[in-house]
């Protein structure tokens, strides 16, 4: 198949040369057919793989038609929101307003991104100068529009990207609500990994007579990806892990897990074990989940442990491999998965571990795949058997001591000297021996008379129709008596 050039594209002088900066030569599958589209102001319904450029699908075309729009002017009201771009997460909300703001490098257009997670206020602040293409996350997108800090009566364009993920976290009434303030008469990009009878239903109800582009299977994994599922127990998952970064020479690596505890206490095992390791989970404020994000985007990392908040969109080049600790529970997230690496045709690797408690998912996995899955099994590297892999223990005092023979190796692996205090069992012949614990058992004498304090309790009266165990009444003197009764002796 031949490649179409970028240069033979009808874009502005401005667009071709920030498209030349950022080292664009030949136009993807999905660049190369809806790039046309939406220049001639078509609504489309684009499905492609994941790391397939669809940002430059839609962001390119959008820049070049609102070139009509461009002034130097510095007052807010000629600077309208004219597009909109709706994503799912905060990151893939970031990335994608940074690649706007670099194809829209060379013109006078504005550019902003708001979601949640930061304070609202320089976002406000940035909205009232005045914006052409406004990226937003929906939840914070609708904070702006309740504070009026947000006009979108003059949208032209809308953008849904990773469609399939906002309905899949919730976001379909927060999509009904901001739609119903746009105006009818607009464009509307539906763009998405994965197409669903639910992403049908909702381009039946808010596009005109799309343009359907699929550019691949639905649900296809990029063939540049060499995908590994290794059977393992759940005890031996992370041995496993580190063993195959070891062995292949990995350098960078995304570690996929399906909770938040998961992922922020394997993130602390591997950092402790010596590789550099940083965690991207939803509990983390979004300063540190961009911290994160940034430390491996420049390899200050080698591993990004995270959960499926990192599976969609995220563009960094050139990681090697990408590793699902856990079987996502959602089949079509091993997709998104797995395209965090092999991006933009370069190769890649996936490894799987499963377990034996992985059938269900592993099964939900085939159907979605169309193929059947044999787990490989792994050989690990020869250990000693008197190294216990716990390396703490309690030592009865309230006090936590590292195990002998686990430091001692641990030590030993890394070349240092013991640097803790040895807690050494007490050898079988040093132990006191009390003769009380060795006799056997002996049972009970019968006893046949009653207890002291049983002896002297008074008898309680039994009358007839009671029971025994009502305790009679006491009398009690009185102090006064009624009226024609004797007095008291």
């Amino acid at each position: 198949m031949t490649q179409i050039s970028y240069s033979s594209l009808t874009l502005a002088e401005p667009l071709k040369r920030a498209v030349a900066e950022m080292g664009y030569q030949t136009m993807t599958p999905i660049q190369e057919q809806a790039i046309p589209v939406v220049l001639a102001g078509q609504d489309v319904m684009g499905a492609a793989q994941t790391g397939t450029g669809k940002t430059a699908a839609f962001s390119l075309p959008l820049l070049q038609r609102l070139l009509q729009h461009e002034n130097a002017s510095a007052s807010p009201a000629r600077h309208p929101v004219r597009a909109l771009v709706l994503l799912p997460t905060r990151e893939l909300a970031d990335q994608v307003a940074q690649q706007v703001a670099l194809y829209a490098k060379y013109t006078q257009l504005r550019s902003c991104v708001v979601f949640g997670g930061m304070d609202i206020k320089p976002q406000i602040e940035a909205l009232r100068k005045g914006v052409e293409v406004l990226v937003a996350t929906p939840g914070r997108l609708l904070d702006h529009i309740e504070a009026r800090s947000a006009v979108l009566t003059q949208v032209e364009y809308v953008v849904l990207d990773e469609a399939d993920r906002m309905l899949d976290i919730g976001f379909l009434p927060d999509l009904q609500r901001i739609l119903s303030y746009l105006p009818k008469s607009r464009t509307t990009l539906l763009f998405s990994a994965t197409f669903s009878p639910e992403i049908r239903r909702l381009a039946a109800s808010y596009l005109h007579d799309p343009v359907v582009i699929e550019v691949a299977r639905p649900n296809a994994t990029a063939a540049t990806v060499d995908q590994h599922f290794y059977l393992v127990d759940d005890a031996d998952k992370r041995r496993a892990l580190e063993q195959i970064i070891r062995d292949r020479g990995i350098g960078q690596a995304f570690v996929f897990v399906n909770s938040k505890l998961g992922c922020a206490r394997l993130a602390r095992a591997l950092e402790k074990d010596g590789l550099k390791t940083t965690a991207l989970h939803g509990d983390k404020s979004q300063d540190e989940r961009l911290k994160s994000l940034d430390a491996f985007k420049r390899g200050e990392v080698n591993l990004l442990v995270a959960t499926d908040v990192a599976a969609r969109g995220l563009d960094i080049k050139d990681v090697p491999a990408v590793f699902n600790y856990d079987v996502p529970f959602n089949p079509e997230d091993y997709i998104h998965r797995i395209g965090r690496t092999g991006r933009a045709g370069a190769s890649g690797l996936a490894v799987t571990l499963v377990t034996h408690g992985d059938q269900r998912l592993v099964a939900d996995l085939e159907k979605l795949l169309g193929k059947k899955i044999e787990p490989e099994p792994l050989t690990y590297e020869q250990e000693r058997p008197d190294i216990r892999r716990q390396g703490r223990f309690n030592d009865g005092h309230r006090h936590w001591s590292r195990d002998d023979r686990d430091g001692r190796d641990e030590d030993e692996r890394r070349g240092r000297a013991p640097s803790y205090t040895v807690r050494r069992a007490i050898p079988e012949a040093a132990r006191p021996v009390d003769p009380f614990f060795d006799r056997p058992y002996e049972p009970p004498e019968q006893v046949t008379e009653l207890p002291a304090w049983e002896q002297q309790r008074a008898p309680r009266s039994t009358r007839a129709g009671l029971s025994s165990n009502i305790k009679p009444r006491r009398k009690v003197a009185a102090l006064f008596k009624a009226s024609g009764e004797p007095p008291a002796a």
